[in-house]
């Protein structure tokens, strides 16, 4: 086992050579430390941020993304916040704690995971408010740490449930970016390919490129090579061609939120991707933590979709590619209505439709090693 690059090398069962993405840690000397992802593929570049408000600059500005990555992040850029403050006493440290909160969760209305991670942070602190200050904010990193531990367990929990759903020789077509990069490491959607993988499974992968921001080009792909997993990349509006040629066995896509009806917020072009499954009778799966749904919204109308600058639909790379001030639309995320998912796969297991019934019945259950309700 050697580190190189910031990257944990090693090789599974004496084959090749696996690349450990360090998505975010937690610095020893008190700071987060992330790898930009606005600079990949070109750039390896890690991040230090100092304070809760470097954080949540890197949060919005998409240096780093995906619904579990933020929850974690958001966590520890709480728990950062947490020992800049200068209260002397619990009620005033509690009050400004929520302030930072209210600050980190403005950066992106529809991911789940960046409020659940704030609401654990607060919760805990409240839990322990009988603790002197230092102690408080000890905790308050230790829980975040612990946070950090857990996501990598859920995720692989999701790919070794998720992989029974692949079969060898399958061609997967996977959107957006769900892999190490999106979470804290292993991946979603693309730790359930991985899972596959690993156990053996001759499978192939299509990327969509995912505009307009690319991080199926930009991520996906990257990650895929360092994975050594056959895969190709293709345009968002060619999956329905490759649908039509039989050459999908299966589509698997992560989620921003999920509602209690099993309705999915996910990256824009989801919802078009469900509906040629439906009509290629394809499985259209999505890949997600339990704490992605969001257990205060009965259907996905009720889940707020971040709106995002024109200049990504006008521009690549800073290059325009529409007549200057020409008005553009750029919702980020759209809504898959839970009657087009095959399966919702989470760290609890597979849940199958009717997803309302099933969702209900999880609520209950904690997933090995956390006893918090998301």
């Amino acid at each position: 086992m050697t580190v190189k690059g910031g990257l944990l090398l090693y090789g599974p069962k004496g084959e090749g050579v696996i690349q450990e993405i360090q998505t975010l840690t937690w610095l020893p000397e008190g700071g987060v430390r992330l790898l930009d992802q606005t600079r990949l593929p070109r750039e390896e570049v890690y991040v230090e941020c100092r304070d809760a408000e470097a954080v949540a600059e890197a949060i919005r500005n998409l240096r780093i993304r995906g619904a579990p990555a933020l929850g974690v992040a958001a966590a520890m850029g709480l728990a950062l916040g947490a020992q800049r403050l200068q209260a002397t006493d619990v009620a005033s440290f509690l009050r400004d704690l929520k302030e930072v909160a209210a600050m980190l969760a403005r950066t992106r209305p529809t991911a789940r995971n960046l409020f659940w991670g704030l609401e654990r942070i607060l919760t805990v602190a409240e839990k322990h408010r009988d603790l002197s200050l230092p102690a408080l904010k000890r905790c308050l990193v230790e829980e975040a740490i612990t946070m950090h531990q857990e996501d990598l367990a859920c995720n692989r929990a999701m790919g070794a449930h998720g992989q029974q759903l692949i079969k060898d020789g399958d061609t997967i077509l996977t959107h957006c970016n769900t892999g190490a990069l999106a979470t804290v490491g292993y991946g979603t959607a693309l730790g359930v390919i991985r899972a596959a993988w690993e156990r053996g499974k001759q499978i192939q992968v299509l990327v969509d490129e995912t505009r307009p921001v690319l991080q199926g080009a930009r991520l996906t792909a990257w990650e895929l090579t360092r994975l050594g997993i056959p895969s190709r990349l293709i345009t968002d509006s060619m999956a329905g061609d490759f649908m039509r040629r039989g050459e999908v066995q299966a589509v698997i896509v992560g989620a921003d939120r999920i509602a209690m009806n099993g309705d999915v917020a996910n990256k824009i072009g989801t919802y078009t991707l469900a509906i040629l499954c439906r009509y290629h009778q394809v499985p259209f799966y999505v890949a997600a933590p339990f704490s992605t749904v969001d257990l205060a919204l009965a259907t996905g109308d009720q889940i707020p979709i971040e709106e995002r600058a024109p200049q990504e639909i006008t521009t690549i790379a800073g290059i325009p590619i529409a007549p200057e001030g020409f008005p553009a639309s750029n919702p980020a995320f759209d809504v898959t209505p839970a009657a087009l998912v095959s399966a919702l796969i989470t760290d609890r297991g597979v849940l199958y439709p009717p997803l309302a019934r099933a969702i209900e019945t999880l609520r209950g259950s904690s997933p090995p090693g956390d006893s918090s309700e998301p």
